[in-house]
């Protein structure tokens, strides 16, 4: 990480063939050195190497300190397996506050000798904003949101098709989404005077689970449009089934 010339004072040698034996400067070792033997490092010395160095031989055994970042493969602290790299979502975290506050305060408890000791302070929780940001980070696709049902603002979303036009069916969309409420479902009724795939596709970006679309050719059958966020094909249902099915157990 430093540069070249700054080696070179540092070391007495050029970027490169600078090594820890016979080098003249406190040497510091990462922890996976430990066990090396046999190896190869700089001599000191331009297009030079030494092989075979070993510790407690050719320098000092080491006291290690850690350095470098692990990669993938490299042995488990315990030796027993190898790593992997894993991407992983922050939604708790710890602090260790020291006397920062304790001191201030004067908060102290008593040691085994009897004696005041400030006392050493930490704090730990669950961020609620983070749960939702990684709520969504696992749960989306290429359309928006897929909310996970005990996290969803709403159960259903209520989708009528024209309603505009038709006094019938505005009261038909009005009665379900009372019975929907009712029932104990939480539901968003997307009453705008819009076209059917401007709310389709502002339903799949919300990400709301539950998708009920009422239009005059299904309340002549009776019949409701049901689909999940996460299907691919939407399905007829009977209006006392669509409500079953919604209902909370």
């Amino acid at each position: 990480m430093s540069d070249a010339k700054t080696i070179e004072e540092a070391t007495g040698s050029v970027t490169g063939f600078a090594g820890p034996i016979g080098i003249g400067i406190p040497t510091y070792f990462d922890h996976a050195t430990h066990l090396m033997h046999d190896f190869v490092c700089g001599a000191n010395d331009v297009d030079t190497h030494l092989t075979g160095a070993n510790f407690g031989r050719d320098l000092d055994a080491p006291e290690t300190v850690d350095l470098r970042n692990v990669i993938e493969g490299d042995p488990t602290p315990g030796g027993k397996g190898t790593l992997s790299i894993a991407r992983g979502i922050e939604v708790g975290h710890i602090f260790q506050l020291g006397d920062k506050y304790s001191a201030s305060m004067g908060a102290t408890v008593q040691d085994q000798e009897g004696n005041d000791v400030v006392m050493q302070m930490g704090c730990y929780g669950i961020g609620v904003t983070r749960i939702v940001a990684a709520a969504i980070e696992q749960n989306n696709d290429d359309k928006g949101i897929i909310w996970p049902e005990p996290l969803t603002p709403f159960d259903v979303i209520l989708i009528p098709i024209n309603m505009q036009r038709s006094d019938e069916l505005r009261a038909a969309a009005e009665t379900l989404y009372a019975d929907l409420m009712d029932a104990g479902i939480d539901v968003l009724f997307d009453d705008r005077d819009a076209r059917p795939g401007v709310k389709f596709a502002d339903a799949e970006l919300i990400g709301i689970p539950h998708r009920l679309v009422i239009s005059e050719k299904g309340l002549q059958a009776g019949e409701l449009e049901y689909r999940h966020r996460r299907d691919s094909e939407a399905r007829m249902l009977k209006r006392d089934a669509a409500l079953d099915l919604l209902r909370p157990s």
